[in-house]
């Protein structure tokens, strides 16, 4: 232990420094109009590791397993900051508040009281310094505060300075370790193997990448097991097809694993990482459990050794037992395994056994994992059971419960403690939220009750994630209504709402089937009998067996009520967008039979108006014929000169007709040449290339009508519903050079109110057109739709994500994220 030196405040210089932390991200409203600023636990928790690789804070940290934003993260967490929070709380030099998450997880944030603003006074300018200057930008005085990107945290100030926080960045340490399966759950077959004559290869070898160099070993341990346990639906029919899948009754059995999906199975070769998993079967029955060793092959750091061998134990009950004992850990072999260094075997031991059970274990209890664990299966959390002959320094239960160093280390291994007890004189048994510790000379004849216990802890870890996920299916329901109710004005929405439905439908199917899994299980997990000596009567008592299966049990109903009202709320959310559906459709009937009797009166009245045009057409010909001749015979004509006359007078008052005819020819000629002129203009405008552009995109209304004020508008009409107010508009453009010398019309109709664009027409007439300049059918709608990109008409990437389900939301986060592989 470091020497503790207290100041004029009775505190620490970490406690004073922690304070004085807090206190720059806090601060409290100066009238009723202003707000309170408040820190959260998961932001100090990264600061306090900042200052700890700083050298501002001298604690320790260890590798522990947070949910943050729905994502299972490992980050390096100092259980002594986080001790020296609970302890200016206490001193009521801190406040704390509980809000709930997004994802229905409690939140705790500070804040500075009264009374820590009073001892900040006292603080010396030194400590003030050395905090001021990590917790700010390099020379300067802005604050640095956490971002959360999906996958790290980072430091960043409001002028834009950033810096990645590596707390998410876990440690590794060389180790070996052998099978280790207890034998209560073992049913014949070969004894695990032991890789004990390896034990040097970590020591000689085997370095460490832990960035802290200054480790405070305070408890150490002898003989270590270590079990992680889970719980992952199974049943009798998944347990026959994982025996298939290992080889179980096949001659040779086992061989290398992987979940890799072979698409091409009828080809002859396929290339995989060599990153593989090796397995040996030691002991299984068909429909009930399989046992087997698994030996781990993947890379890890240079210099970083580590023989991994896993004892895998699974069941139709569902609970899934990774069990390894700890042969050698950097130089120490077998004993005085210092915490520290169990904390970061911990995580490689719960990342790896995914891994494995990922790659055994069918693609639907895949699927069902993804669901519940929204999409980050690999990271979810399991309970971890430690086994050691011999605990350093021995002491009683008590003294280990001491709120401060012993307590610290504990943490490292099994989350916050919440008890400890005496099981015997040598035998302490130590319980946390993440686990359970059992150290002592007897502590192995305790490995059935272990187990057993082990059975309903995971499936009580199981339910919270469950229980969380119906939740956030809710969540996705309410959203889904405000999705529905726009399918009135939002061309999209019936297409986004019946896609949810669909996607929702099939979660509450898969939550369904979950739960008769977890029923199942319930039913077929045995109460085991209370020991009949007196240490197992009293670890029996301590670890509530019976009464946590009889929780279990009301739990385990009381989901199915909140599955059923999902499932109802489903069902009034499907009977709503039939509604919606049919009044669409309605709305669209009646438009279409307001579009039709417009277009029969139109057509009457173009029936009418091209007969009329055919005999104006007529006449006007005549008239111009008639007219032409007037010109010959009227007041002056050449009839009057003396060289005209003996014809006219011989040829044409001699021969009636004459005349006659030659009226007729001069209108058939005039009818020709206006028949002629009629049909070029027709003929140029049947060249005319129409476009209907359904655009259906979110708009920013007043860039639309600045860029309708620079064309040559020429209609606007404008109909109003009840939440719609729709527009149409036609505009030319201005510039016949820039279209080839035609230039377009172009017919826009777009919903002012909810600024959505919903159609476009572009008519354009390519014989107006040069030649070599006429404008394609695409090139034309490129043109038009890049000028309104330009001018930023619309709205990028239009936000859906307060809709967005659960399981999109994770996907966004995957796919904008340039995702690596987990450092180990």
């Amino acid at each position: 232990m470091y020497l503790i030196q207290l100041n004029v405040s009775g505190l620490t210089e970490n406690q004073n420094r922690l304070l004085y932390l807090i206190d720059l991200h806090t601060a409290k409203a100066t009238d009723r109009e202003g707000s309170d600023r408040w820190v959260r636990k998961q932001a100090l928790s990264v600061l306090i590791y900042e200052g700890v690789i700083a050298g501002i804070f001298n604690y320790d940290y260890a590798p522990q397993s947070a949910l943050i934003e729905n994502r299972r993260v490992w980050i390096n967490v100092s259980q002594e900051g986080q001790s020296d929070i609970e302890l200016l709380r206490e001193e009521e030099l801190i406040n704390a508040l509980l809000v709930s998450s997004k994802s229905y997880k409690p939140v705790v944030l500070y804040q500075v009281s009264d009374k820590g603003k009073e001892t900040l006074a006292q603080l010396s300018r030194s400590d003030k310094e050395a905090v001021n200057e990590f917790a700010h930008k390099p020379s300067s005085r802005e604050l640095l505060r956490t971002a959360w990107d999906g996958e790290s945290f980072w430091l960043q100030s409001s002028s834009g300075y950033r810096k990645r926080s590596t707390t998410t960045d876990t440690e590794d340490v060389s180790y070996v370790s052998s099978a280790y399966i207890p034998q209560c759950l073992r049913y014949g077959g070969r004894p695990t193997l032991s890789n004990a004559h390896r034990a040097q290869e970590s020591g000689q070898a085997g370095i460490d990448n832990i960035r802290d160099n200054d480790l405070e070993e305070i408890i150490t341990l002898n003989s270590v097991s270590m079990i992680v346990a889970e719980y992952i639906p199974f049943g009798a029919n998944q347990i026959v097809q994982l025996n298939n899948n290992v080889g179980s009754t096949e001659r040779v059995q086992g061989g290398y694993i992987s979940n890799i999906i072979d698409g091409d199975s009828s080809g002859t070769a396929l290339e995989l990482s060599p990153e593989l998993t090796s397995v040996e079967i030691l002991d299984y029955t068909q429909t009930n459990h399989i046992n087997f060793e698994a030996e781990i092959r993947f890379r890890e750091d240079p210099g970083v050794v580590q023989v991994e061998t896993f004892g895998v134990s699974l069941n139709a009950e569902g609970t899934c037992f990774y069990g390894l004992q700890v042969e050698a850990v950097m130089s120490r072999v077998k004993d005085n395994i210092s915490l520290d260094h169990l904390s970061r075997i911990l995580v490689d031991v719960q990342q790896d056994s995914s891994s494995i059970v990922d790659s055994v274990i069918s693609q639907y209890q895949r699927d069902l994992l993804e669901l519940v664990f929204i999409g980050d299966a690999p990271n979810r959390n399991k309970i971890n059971l430690i086994i050691a002959n011999e605990i350093t320094p021995h002491l009683t239960a008590g003294e280990y419960m001491d709120k401060g160093d012993y307590e610290n280390e504990f943490k490292q291994v099994i989350g916050d403690t919440r008890a400890a007890y005496d099981i015997t004189e040598q035998d302490s048994l130590i319980f946390g939220s993440q686990g359970l510790l059992v150290c002592g000379p007897h502590a192995r004849n305790y490995e059935p009750l272990l187990c057993a216990y082990l059975q309903f802890t995971t499936l009580d870890l199981f339910l919270q994630n469950f229980f969380s996920r119906i939740w956030i299916l809710n969540d996705d329901l309410k959203a889904s209504k405000e999705v529905v109710a726009a399918i009135e004005y939002d061309p999209s929405a019936l297409d986004r709402s019946r896609n949810r439905l669909m996607t929702l439908s099939n979660e509450i199917i898969l939550l369904d089937q979950i739960f008769g899994y977890l029923s199942e299980a319930l039913e077929m997990m045995e109460i085991p009998p209370e020991p009949p000596e007196q240490a197992g009567r009293s670890l029996y008592q301590r670890l509530e067996i019976s009464g946590m299966r009889d929780q279990l049990v009301r739990r385990v109903n009381d989901i199915k009520k909140n599955l059923m009202a999902s499932q109802r709320n489903l069902d009034l959310l499907r009977e709503r967008v039939e509604v919606e559906t049919q009044d669409k459709s309605t709305q669209m009937s009646s438009e279409l039979e307001r579009n039709t009797k417009e277009l029969c009166t139109l057509q009457l009245s173009n029936g009418d108006a091209v007969r009329s045009l055919k005999v104006l057409h007529t006449i006007f010909a005549g008239m111009i014929a008639f007219d032409f001749l007037d010109r010959i015979t009227g007041d002056w004509t050449v009839v009057d000169s003396a060289w005209m006359t003996e014809f006219f007078e011989t040829t044409i008052k001699e021969n009636i007709l004459l005349w006659f005819a030659v009226s007729m020819v001069a209108w058939a000629i005039a009818t020709f040449a206006v028949s002629k002129r009629l049909f070029l203009l027709n003929w140029r405008s049947r060249g005319t290339t129409k476009l209907n552009v359904s655009i259906n995109r979110n708009i920013d209304t007043a860039k639309l009508r600045e860029l309708i004020l620079e064309k040559e508008k020429t209609i606007e009409e404008r109909r109003y519903e009840e939440k719609r107010q729709i527009v149409k508009v036609v505009y030319n453009e201005s510039l016949p050079a820039d279209w080839g010398g035609a230039i377009p019309s172009v017919t826009l109709e777009y919903d002012d109110n909810n600024a959505i664009l919903l159609d476009m027409i572009i008519e354009y007439n390519r014989r107006d057109a040069r030649k070599d300049s006429i404008l394609s059918a695409d090139e034309l709608k490129q043109k038009v739709l890049h000028e309104y990109e330009n001018k930023a008409v619309f709205v990028i990437d239009t936000d859906h994500s307060k809709h967005a389900l659960a399981i999109e939301k994770r996907r966004s986060i995957v796919s904008s994220v340039s995702w690596q592989e987990p450092t180990k």
